[in-house]
């Protein structure tokens, strides 16, 4: 009958504890490295958040001290225009004027601008908690010369 040999040889900790504590630390570079791509890529851009794009560089956004807000009623419902003028003037814009749209059968408020002003106009629509924004098509309603911004409300 065999008999196994006795392994005199003791077993090699030392280099079994180091080969686990290098898998460890590549995985926490993987790891870190990862997270780096990824917030990397979710970052918001510069240019959607603090200001417009104009030949390559980023411009800051106008400060709401500086930007006039025409407020139109275009849905009939009696002191909305002015309710949302007043909320305006709290957020800190130069001035918002409140008056009636020539016609008062709009089914969805919108946020309309000049040009140059996109940029101005997005944040206008966020703070009024609106989701159409378009430009000015050329057609300024009344009382629209000194403001850059034209905040139309609907029914919605």
């Amino acid at each position: 009958m065999e008999h196994a040999q006795p392994f005199h040889r003791p077993f090699p900790w030392r280099l079994a504890v180091l080969a686990a504590c290098a898998v460890v630390f590549l995985t926490l570079i993987a790891l870190v490295v990862m997270r780096l791509v990824r917030n990397h890529q979710a970052a918001p851009r510069p240019a959607a958040a603090s200001g417009r794009v104009v030949q390559g560089r980023i411009v800051p956004l106008r400060p709401r001290s500086r930007i006039s807000v025409l407020v139109l009623n275009g849905n009939g419902t009696s002191g909305v225009a002015g309710s949302t003028a007043t909320r305006l003037l709290g957020r800190g814009y130069r001035s918002a004027t409140a008056t009636n749209a020539a016609n008062d059968g709009y089914a969805t408020s919108l946020v309309l601008y000049r040009p140059r002003w996109a940029a101005e106009a997005h944040r206008l629509a966020r703070d009024a908690g609106i989701r159409v924004v378009a430009p000015l098509d050329g057609l300024l309603p009344a009382g629209s010369a000194r403001a850059q911004l034209v905040l139309i409300l609907g029914a919605n």
